[in-house]
């Protein structure tokens, strides 16, 4: 029976992976500090056989060596991520993201364990393309904007992983996800579909940073799972970065009306600055769009709910946490 280790397990992404394993036959072990991930995540799960849930640091050492014994994979989703919490403690967003990746992937190098990378569509910065492929370029802000913070560490992590599948044949998958979204999903940490839904169901104005004209392509968690899962059993996908997410765009401004017409269409749009929300000296990004087709090519599909039917989700979700 294959044994996984799913860092960040307790997370939104990580407790569907969670699930999808256990489902599938998989013994899983999670491990989350649960500083932004939630046990009720697992609360279907918790009591499953296969199932051991450890709470701790993924910058301990001693505890990931123990974790990984026994295991064959490893999804490595633990990270400092959201918008807001990148903006408010980048001390913290490159402290969690670089050094335990490093960690695991010495240990996965004496292990064998094939290793899937969580990484981000903010490497790509603020590259000017309207489509985005995985051998673009990175085009990161300076250095003395915070916001740059997150996709830098992340792309440091693509270049140690990349590194040890190269010097030590690692079988190593990294993983680009774009605005992934669903249910559990929070908006405290500046995730925009949650944030949106959340002030909706208040009957509160919906709040657009800036103009609203920034564009966003959404993907169903469930079906990023999958795409996830199909990478890591295929051969060809090993050392190498695929764009995980839906390629349909849609303005940020356009998102808040399909959410106030299914939530309650009173609802007013009401416009924040950038520099009110993140600071004097935060930076966007005006349009994100993966190409993936070099997903689509290797496991033969990609993510393609569409918009409606992923809201309607998150806010049937959303209704069931209240209980109404």
């Amino acid at each position: 029976m294959s044994h996984c280790l799913v860092t960040g397990g307790a997370g939104f992404i990580g407790s569907h992976l969670t699930e999808r394993l256990l489902a599938l036959g998989y013994q899983v072990t999670v491990l989350d500090d649960l500083s932004t991930g939630r046990r009720e995540n697992l609360a279907a799960v918790e009591g499953h056989p296969r199932l051991r849930i450890r709470v701790g640091s993924i910058g301990d050492r001693t505890l990931l060596t123990e974790v990984l014994a026994g295991t064959d994979a490893i999804y490595h989703l633990a990270a400092a991520v959201g918008v807001k919490l990148v903006a408010d403690d980048p001390v913290r967003t490159i402290e969690t993201n670089i050094y335990p990746t490093e960690v695991l992937l010495q240990l996965a190098a004496q292990g064998g364990q094939r290793f899937f990378l969580a990484s981000t569509s903010e490497v790509y910065g603020k590259n000017p393309k309207e489509c985005w492929t995985e051998e673009d370029d990175l085009h990161l802000g300076p250095t003395s904007r915070p916001r740059w913070a997150y996709g830098c560490s992340k792309a440091i992590d693509e270049f140690l992983a990349l590194a040890y599948a190269r010097k030590f044949g690692l079988p190593v998958i990294v993983g680009r996800f774009f605005n992934v979204v669903g249910p559990r999903q929070v908006g405290q940490y500046g995730m925009v579909i949650p944030r949106f839904v959340e002030r909706a169901l208040d009957g509160r104005p919906v709040v657009v940073y800036d103009d609203g004209g920034q564009i966003r392509c959404f993907a169903h968690v469930r079906e990023v799972v999958e795409c996830v899962l199909a990478l890591m059993e295929e051969p060809a996908a090993r050392g190498r970065v695929f764009n995980i997410g839906s390629d349909q765009p849609v303005s940020i401004r356009r998102l808040a009306e399909e959410v106030i017409a299914r939530v309650q269409p009173q609802v007013p749009i009401e416009f924040l600055p950038y520099r009110e929300a993140y600071g004097e000296d935060f930076e966007d990004v005006r349009r994100r769009v993966p190409d993936v087709s070099r997903l689509e090519r290797i496991i033969g599909s990609k993510p393609s709910m569409p918009l409606g039917e992923l809201l309607d989700d998150i806010i049937r979700w959303k209704r069931s946490e209240r209980g109404g």
